[in-house]
């Protein structure tokens, strides 16, 4: 296990939440014993060393819902990990944090909300990102080229609903609906449709949106990785560290260096 990376933004909410909880967050399920503070796994599972951080000219801003920082099997710490331009904060419905106000006015951002297209006033629902935000084929000068900030809501699908319904700051923003062809791969919580795709699944097809290849690429290898150590241990079952999975995000890794 390598160093223990600075803390994100994840896990700096998570610290936050932590520290005004009254009493311990006991995770259902999930593996029991110590776990380690940058990957949220037992120690002998640990995939630090095997972290990707891979810059991209799209950000993320995480609107939290208020116990999924706190839940280890959360994937918007792994979009965190992966991506510096990281942003999350607690969502409350009395309350918004001035500091993510100040993001979403932030002249470099153009921030996209995430969510289905089906639930959403038809006008406000695009599909690709604004021409000026489009991947360009060489470095724009336009005063109006900004930087996509995608908005993802993280937390279950009922939450999701209720935060897009009472956060009204967020209704002068288009609303991207994605269109993806696979099916969630994600394991580690049920979902009642096959098409709800994870936090880090819908970042990575926004990083794609946004012309961040490498990125998306990333983050969907690293959560691949962190399921099959998060199953692992839960299971009591040893870590394959030389099988494909593995080998691959390793040359992933070198081939950044």
């Amino acid at each position: 296990m390598k160093p223990t990376s600075p803390p994100h933004a994840v896990s700096r909410l998570r610290a936050d939440r932590l520290l005004r909880s009254t009493r311990p967050f006991l995770a259902r399920g999930g593996p029991k014993g110590e776990r380690c503070s940058g990957c949220r796994l037992i120690l002998s599972h640990c995939l630090c060393a095997l972290r990707p951080v891979v810059s991209s000219r799209a950000g993320i801003c995480l609107l939290m819902a208020e116990h999924e920082a706190l839940k280890p099997s959360n994937t918007g710490w792994l979009i965190a990990d992966v991506v510096p331009d990281t942003m999350a904060f607690a969502w409350a419905r009395t309350e918004v944090n001035p500091a993510l106000l100040a993001v979403l006015v932030d002249p470099q951002w153009q921030p996209y909300v995430v969510f289905p297209g089906e639930f959403v006033a038809p006008e406000r629902v695009i599909t690709e990102l604004l021409p000026a935000d489009a991947p360009q084929t060489s470095t724009p000068t336009g005063a109006d080229n900004k930087r996509p900030l995608f908005i993802l809501l993280d937390a279950t699908w009922p939450e999701a609903r209720k935060i897009f319904k009472k956060s009204p700051y967020l209704n002068q923003f288009p609303v991207l609906s994605l269109l993806p062809e696979q099916l969630s791969r994600y394991r580690l919580r049920r979902s009642r449709r096959d098409d709800h795709l994870c936090t880090s699944e819908v970042a990575a097809l926004c990083l794609a949106l946004a012309g961040d290849t490498a990125a998306a690429q990333a983050l969907e290898m690293y959560l691949d990785l962190f399921t099959d150590h998060y199953l692992r241990a839960k299971q009591q079952l040893k870590v394959e560290w030389e099988d494909d999975l593995h080998l691959k995000l390793q040359d992933l890794l070198a081939s950044a260096t």
